[in-house]
């Protein structure tokens, strides 16, 4: 197996993990580790959490960060609305090819739609935004995962 083969084999692993656990949430209704998020939004240590989510960030084989975008629905049916980007995205599925289906997470209060970098985009109440894409998972080889969060309103059950 060569280096990049290795590399993204632990972005798959941990994205795949990610995506078990927020799927299990939802059928049963270090402090910034991996481990450590997914233990969290599982309740693994002292019940349940009320999370459902844990965001990550992506990075490339050069140590950029990836920055995804995509464009909700327009305020009337048929149109489109604006273009929004970030950093931070929830997991909706991964696949047996090492694709997965991210989803944009953004606070609802971040005026810039595009940020320029991450330091410019808001992380205070990372909400989901049902705006998703498909990722290649083999193109990174890194991944941050920040601690486990409730990306959605209450009573608003997510879609997977």
């Amino acid at each position: 197996m060569s280096n990049g083969e290795n590399r993204s084999s632990v972005v798959v692993d941990i994205v795949r993990e990610i995506a078990n656990a927020q799927k299990d949430i939802h059928s049963e209704c270090c402090a910034t580790s991996a481990e450590q998020s997914i233990n969290d939004l599982l309740g693994n240590f002292g019940g349940s959490t009320g999370f459902d989510t844990v965001p990550i960030c992506l990075y490339n084989d050069l140590g950029a960060i990836f920055r995804g975008y995509g464009v909700a629905p327009g305020a009337t049916p048929g149109t489109l609305g604006p273009v929004a980007g970030s950093y931070y995205f929830r997991v909706k599925a991964v696949y047996d090819d090492n694709s997965a289906v991210l989803e944009l997470l953004r606070s609802p209060a971040d005026l810039i739609l595009i940020p320029d970098g991450i330091a410019e985009q808001q992380v205070t109440n990372l909400t989901a935004t049902g705006i998703c894409f498909t990722v290649d998972l083999n193109a990174f080889a890194h991944i941050t995962t920040l601690p486990a969060i409730s990306a959605f309103v209450t009573g608003t059950p997510p879609t997977n």
